[in-house]
């Protein structure tokens, strides 16, 4: 059981990987992410999410950036 709100787990997720890439744009995606999966504990529902979430492509214009990264 978690003492943080349901999701947020992965929304600290989603905000290491995207200021990794940030940080170094050589990194590779994949160790990213399975990296995250274990330092963040995420269910494999999550896991699935975070590998949509970084490989399909942006229907936002790169001015917008979602809610859970500001």
């Amino acid at each position: 059981m978690s003492l943080l709100p349901e999701g947020e787990e992965l929304r600290r997720a989603v905000k290491w990987i995207d200021q990794k890439i940030q940080t170094d744009s050589k990194i590779k995606l994949n160790k990213l992410m399975e990296t995250a999966c274990i330092k963040f504990n995420l269910s494999p529902i999550d896991s699935d999410f975070l590998a949509r979430f970084f490989t399909t492509p942006s229907k936002l214009s790169t001015h917008e950036r979602p809610t859970c990264l500001k």
